[in-house]
């Protein structure tokens, strides 16, 4: 009886470790099965995000050299360091669930307007639920920039804990200037911290 039961539990041992996912292969989902370019394109239209900064001839920051991630806009690969050389660029990483970080988006655009063309501001979306975050982003009427990093690799580049809102100010010549882990409430903030530190 009990030689019957062990045998019982290796084989369904073995069916279950034959039809499971690993748990470092769903970590490392771009995006849910579901966010099909068909699912997405809603949500797309509803937020009507701009394009993500196009690619240059420069080679950009060494550390995203390499970095692929998908344009939250279109769809479209963008090369990171490429997409942001020669620019001075404040990046927000945010994720779609996270309060802070949505309660902050409006500010990061606020701070865009004034800048200008000074300044690139980009968000990046650090879940594998872009669908969630076109909704989000569209809900708030936060038009900028995205880039779907469901995997945090560009997080993972500039070695940013995994805290949630940060933001990383690179100079034009793709240094980082200061990673800020904290959330702001205003546009004021934004410019008070970054400072002259984007040129």
């Amino acid at each position: 009886m009990v030689a019957a039961l062990v045998v019982a539990l290796l084989a369904q041992l073995r069916h279950d470790s034959a039809t499971s996912v690993p748990t470092q292969t769903m970590a490392e989902r771009e995006h849910r099965d579901a966010d099909t370019p068909a699912a997405l394109a809603v949500p797309r239209q509803r937020a009507g995000l701009p394009p993500c900064p196009a690619a240059g001839s420069a080679p950009g920051p060494a550390a995203l050299r390499g970095v692929t991630v998908d344009c939250a806009a279109d769809g479209a690969a963008v090369d990171v360091a490429r997409a942001l050389a020669g620019r001075r660029v404040v990046l927000d990483l945010w994720a779609y669930w996270c309060a802070t970080c949505t309660a902050e988006l409006p500010a990061m655009a606020e701070y865009q307007r004034r800048v200008g063309s000074d300044v690139t501001v980009v968000t990046v979306h650090q879940d594998e639920n872009e669908s969630a975050a076109l909704l989000r982003l569209a809900e708030l009427g936060v038009r900028l920039p995205t880039l779907q990093d469901g995997r945090r690799r560009i997080a993972a580049a500039l070695r940013v804990v995994n805290v949630m809102p940060a933001t990383v100010v690179l100079r034009p010549d793709g240094s980082v200037a200061q990673t800020l882990l904290r959330a702001f409430d205003s546009a004021d903030e934004i410019a008070a911290a970054v400072g002259n530190d984007t040129g």
